[in-house]
């Protein structure tokens, strides 16, 4: 016996594969916005990415033709400053990342340093420093408490795949033994804390997302009605060999606009 959901209020929906795709409005996005602002829903967009500010976000995105404002875009980075905050309230990190997660660490009142911190941070960055490893590896044999924002082990790059976070976690763990603490998506936590932010309830809010293994998979996880989307990273063929299955499976973002 399935129970009645209520009508959706809020969303929550990926970036990547979902409104965009290298760097280009995918049909329907603008649309769906406009929807979202419309019927006055509480939505946010969210991305593992944890290099970017959700101002520059809003700012790659409005070169696009999509109009989000920064409050509305929630990063891994973002999720990872506020689970630290809830653990320990103005702690020390050592980070290895870039803008969106220094800024992030900086505006809930965390203390960045390599002399005894509370906690070794991993994020996204374009230029791994062997030396930045090094110090993440000596602080977490020393007791540091080791986080990183997604478990993504590559990212996408017109020459190919990069190494990305969950790569560089697996060389500090192999070093160190100690396996970290992954904030960002299949964690359900990242969907959590996302919901806090704009006062949503898993019963009425619905995740739209292009993956089975993160969006799909934390959202149900989190309680949420999940729509897959065909146009980024899952083909219609690949969903019958995940052990879960999404709510919906749809085409493109334009075949959301008459969920709202």
């Amino acid at each position: 016996m399935t129970t009645e959901r209520t009508p959706p209020e809020c969303w929550l929906t990926d970036m990547d594969g979902v409104l965009v795709h290298e760097e280009k409005a995918l049909p329907g996005a603008a649309e769906f916005l406009d929807r979202l602002l419309e019927k006055q829903r509480r939505f946010l967009v969210l991305t593992n990415n944890s290099i970017f500010t959700p101002r520059d976000l809003a700012a790659r995105l409005t070169r696009t033709g999509l109009h989000v404002p920064e409050e509305s875009i929630w990063t891994s980075a973002l999720a990872t400053a506020d689970f630290l905050t809830s653990q320990l309230p103005g702690g020390s990190a050592y980070v290895i990342g870039e803008a969106g997660l220094t800024t992030a660490l900086h505006e809930v009142g965390y203390v960045m340093t390599d002399t005894d911190p509370d906690y070794v941070v991993l994020g996204e960055t374009r230029t791994y420093s062997f030396e930045a490893i090094t110090r993440a590896i000596r602080l977490v044999g020393r007791g540091a408490r080791f986080i990183a924002t997604n478990p993504d082990v590559t990212g996408p790059s017109p020459e190919g795949p990069l190494p990305a976070t969950g790569s560089v976690a697996a060389m500090i763990t192999r070093a160190t033994g100690a396996e970290p603490y992954f904030v960002g998506k299949p964690n359900p936590m990242m969907f959590r804390s996302a919901m806090n932010r704009i006062q949503a309830h898993s019963e009425s809010t619905i995740m739209v997302g292009d993956r089975m293994d993160t969006d799909v998979v934390a959202g149900i996880e989190a309680g949420l009605e999940t729509v897959l989307v065909l146009s980024g990273s899952t083909a219609a063929a690949d969903v019958t060999r995940f052990p879960f299955r999404p709510s919906r499976i749809l085409n493109s973002i334009a075949d959301v606009i008459d969920l709202i």
